[in-house]
C-alpha cells in the first residue's frame, strides 16, 4: 500500500475549481493506450469522463465509452451528520447487501499519522488505542439514486488500516493493520492485528484485536466459503520477507475463540524464493507450516538478531518468500492474490538483500489440490505496474488496482497530462489478455478498494488521496459490463 515517502503527491491544477483467471500464454502487451481497441475482454478506448453528480466539474477518471460514475466520501468533507469529517487515505473496501436494498461499504483509512494525530473520529470509548487515528468508515449507498444515504465511523483507534476482506458467511469486514508498531513507537497498545466490523453495525463498535490471527504487517484477508479458514497476505515492505498465511479458527462463527496460524511453504523446497524465476502455469505443491507464537512481543524481523516475527517463524520452518503481498480475493477454484513487486521484468529498484524488484505478479492458491500457481507476471510497466488491491468480477474477470511503486520508470500517460507514475485499473480475463479499464487522471495516488455491488451493477473503487481536502474519494462506476470480461 501507499508509502508517503515514495513519491510526492501530485494534485492536478484546477481540480478543486470546478481462468476465468489467467492461464498461459502470458498476457500480451497492451498497444497504444488511447487508440487501443478492445482486446482480451476489454471495453475499447478510454476517454476523460466527468462524474455525473458534478456536471461541469473535473474528469477524475478516464473510462471506456458508455461508462459513467459518481463520486462521494471525499477526504475531510463532512459526513451526513454535518459534523464528522471523512478520514484521509481511502484504502481497502468491501460491499455488503442491506435488507432495504441499499449497499453498505466498509472503507479503510490507512492513516499513518503519528500517535495522537490521526484523522478517524468517533467516540473515545470505542477506540482500541486512544492514540490511534486509523479505522473504518461505513457508507450506506443507494444504488438506484447513486447517492449516500447514511455514514458513520465503524471502527476507530486502530492504525494503518490497509486492506482486509469479507468474513465467513459475510458477517462483516475484516480490517487489517499494516504495521507492527507498539508502545516503543509511542502508541498506547500493540498493533499489527485484524479486527472484525459486523456488517449490521449501526454505530461505532469497540475494536477488539484478533490476536490469534497473527501480529504482522497485514495487508488483506479473505474467508473460505465452506470451512471459514481465512487466508491473509503480508506486506512487510521492500527488503523484508513477506508470507501468505492461513488461519484455521476453532469456531469460524466466533473468531474471538482463537485458532491456529500457518504460513505457506513449497513441498520439497524449503525457503523457496517465489519472487522471481517462476514459470507461469506451473502448480507448486504446498505445505502449511505452523506459526507457534502468533503474537510476538516485541516483533523482531528476520534480518535482525533474535528474529521472532510471524514470518521469521514460518521461514525458519521452511516457508516461502514473496515480495510485498497485497490484495487477496475469492475466485473460481481458489483465491487470487498479488505481489506488488515480484516478477522477472525489473522496475529498477533494488532491495537491501540484492533482490531486483519486478513489476508485479498474480498468484492463485487452489485448496482442492493444495497448490499455488503463478497466473501472471507483468512483462513491463506499460502493461501493469505494481498491482495492489484486486477484486474478481461477477463474471470471473480479475480487476487490479495499480499502486505505482516503482521509482525507475517514471511513466506518464496521454490521458493524465502532467502526472508521473500514473495509476490505472487493469482488467484481466479469459482468453488471457490485459486491458486498461480506468486511469486516475486526478493525482498520482493509487486506486484501492475495488469491489462490486452484490448485484454486480456497480464497481466501487477509491482514489487514495492524502491529508488534504478532496484529495481522495470513492467512485461508483456503472455501464455496459456485458460488453467485456468484467
Amino acid at each position: 500500500m501507499a508509502r508517503f515517502d515514495r513519491r510526492s503527491f501530485l494534485v492536478r491544477s484546477g481540480a478543486f475549481a470546478g481462468g476465468a483467471l489467467l492461464a498461459p500464454p502470458l498476457l500480451q502487451t497492451m498497444t497504444g493506450v488511447v487508440g487501443a481497441t478492445a482486446m482480451a475482454g476489454g471495453y475499447g478506448p478510454l476517454q476523460p469522463v466527468v462524474p455525473a453528480n458534478e456536471p461541469g466539474g473535473f474528469a477524475y477518471l478516464a473510462l471506456p465509452a458508455g461508462f459513467s460514475y459518481v463520486v462521494f466520501g471525499k477526504t475531510k468533507r463532512r459526513m451526513t451528520d454535518g459534523i464528522t469529517p471523512y478520514p484521509q487515505n481511502h484504502d481497502g473496501m468491501a460491499a455488503f447487501a442491506l435488507p432495504n436494498g441499499q449497499v453498505r461499504l466498509t472503507r479503510n483509512a490507512e492513516d499513518r499519522n503519528p500517535p495522537g494525530m490521526g484523522s478517524v473520529g468517533g467516540p473515545a470509548g470505542t477506540r482500541y488505542d486512544p492514540r490511534g487515528g486509523g479505522g473504518v468508515t461505513v457508507i450506506d449507498f443507494d444504488i438506484e439514486d447513486r447517492a449516500v444515504v447514511n455514514d458513520f465511523i465503524g471502527i476507530n483507534g486502530t492504525i494503518v488500516n490497509c486492506a482486509g476482506g469479507i468474513a465467513y458467511r459475510k458477517v462483516g469486514w475484516l480490517t487489517c493493520e499494516e504495521t507492527t508498531a507498539g508502545p516503543e513507537e509511542g502508541w498506547a497498545e500493540k498493533h499489527g492485528y485484524v479486527f472484525l466490523l459486523p456488517a449490521d453495525a449501526t454505530a461505532t463498535v469497540p475494536a477488539e484485536p484478533l490476536r490469534a490471527m497473527g501480529r504482522f504487517s497485514h495487508e488483506a484477508a479473505v474467508a473460505g466459503p465452506f470451512t471459514g479458514t481465512i487466508y491473509m497476505t503480508e506486506d512487510a515492505g521492500s527488503g523484508r520477507g513477506s508470507g501468505l498465511y492461513r488461519f484455521v479458527p476453532d469456531d469460524p462463527d466466533d473468531l474471538t475463540r482463537g485458532g491456529k496460524l500457518f504460513m505457506l511453504g513449497i513441498k520439497d523446497h524449503p525457503r523457496a524464493d517465489l519472487r522471481e524465476g517462476q514459470r507461469v502455469g506451473r502448480k507448486l505443491p504446498v505445505r502449511w507450516l505452523p506459526v507457534h507464537d502468533p503474537d510476538p512481543d516485541p516483533v523482531v524481523d528476520i534480518d535482525e538478531p533474535g528474529a521472532n516475527s510471524c514470518f521469521a517463524q514460518g521461514y525458519a520452518a521452511g516457508g516461502a518468500l514473496f515480495n510485498r503481498l497485497e490484495g487477496i480475493w475469492r475466485a473460481r477454484y481458489g483465491f487470487v492474490f498479488t505481489s506488488t513487486s515480484g516478477g522477472d521484468a525489473k522496475n529498477g529498484d533494488v532491495n537491501d538483500d540484492g533482490y531486483e524488484e519486478g513489476f508485479g505478479q498474480v498468484w492463485r492458491y487452489i485448496p482442492k489440490s493444495n497448490t499455488v500457481v503463478l497466473e501472471y507476471q507483468s512483462p513491463g510497466g506499460g502493461v501493469l505496474d505494481s498491482p495492489d488491491n484486486l477484486t474478481v468480477s461477477p463474471r470471473g474477470g480479475i480487476l487490479l488496482c495499480e499502486d505505482d511503486a516503482s521509482s525507475g520508470d517514471g511513466d506518464t500517460h496521454p490521458l493524465a497530462p502532467g502526472i508521473t507514475d500514473v495509476n490505472r485499473l487493469v482488467g484481466v480475463g479469459s482468453p488471457g489478455g490485459a486491458f486498461e479499464f480506468a486511469v486516475n487522471r486526478f493525482n498520482d495516488t493509487e486506486f484501492a478498494g475495488a469491489c462490486y455491488s452484490p448485484d454486480g451493477s456497480t464497481l466501487f473503487v477509491n482514489i487514495f488521496g492524502n491529508d488534504t481536502v478532496d484529495s481522495g474519494m470513492t467512485c461508483a462506476i456503472t455501464g455496459p459490463w456485458e460488453r467485456g470480461r468484467l
